[in-house]
């Protein structure tokens, strides 16, 4: 900002590019450290260019003045500070201003809901609205068949759970008895086989 207001004197700047050394003129500035630095002005029409040429006669051109200071080492980090921190006056002002607009939406959102509450609309279909935090259910008869329609599938899911959970202990206790039987028949089978073994007549 400062060299472009340095050498506005001259004709438009278009841009100024900082470099760490000529020659990287596409490159950005990625060193933190001091030491010199190479800087580009760009004007927007030739003319600049040869008007800045012609300055080098007038002597040093200062980027720091007294109408145009420019601040370096702790007021520069003081003032960066100050810039980044949220003023409070004009965070309340704003946060309120965003209240008093949500706010004045809600209170239309529902004057709009009470004065359409028990009008039917074209089907003849009533509206039903909720109000609060935790609102009760509105005792309309359309509200009575969905509140008993939910218990009746609700039950029905009870009991169709109750039947799954019989009929899988049913099948794990035939499975059971299966295997003991099985474990019965190859004991039996066993002792054949031992006694066969035993007993050889011939």
């Amino acid at each position: 900002d400062s060299l472009s207001r340095l050498f506005a004197r001259c004709g438009c700047v278009q841009s100024v590019d900082i470099c760490e050394k000529p020659g990287e003129k596409k490159e950005k500035l990625t060193s933190k450290g001091g030491g010199f630095q190479v800087a580009y002005v760009v004007f927007r029409k030739p003319a600049g260019v040869q008007a800045a040429k012609a300055l080098s006669r007038e002597g040093p051109l200062l980027i720091s003045t007294e109408s145009h200071p420019v601040k370096t080492g702790i007021s520069k980090w003081i003032a960066s500070y100050a810039a980044s921190v949220v003023d409070q006056e004009e965070l309340k002002a704003e946060v309120d201003a965003y209240m008093q607009d949500y706010d004045k939406k809600i209170a239309e959102e529902e004057a709009k809901a009470a004065k359409e509450e028990g009008v039917p609309d074209e089907d003849g279909w009533v509206k039903v609205t909720r109000k609060g935090r935790k609102p009760g259910l509105p005792r309309t008869e359309a509200a009575n068949l969905r509140v008993l329609e939910r218990e009746k599938r609700k039950r029905a899911r009870k009991e169709l759970l109750n039947f799954y959970a019989w009929q899988h202990r049913e099948t794990k206790r035939e499975h059971i008895a299966q295997l003991r039987k099985k474990f019965e028949e190859d004991k039996q089978r066993i002792a054949l086989m031992r006694a066969q073994r035993k007993f050889r007549p011939y």
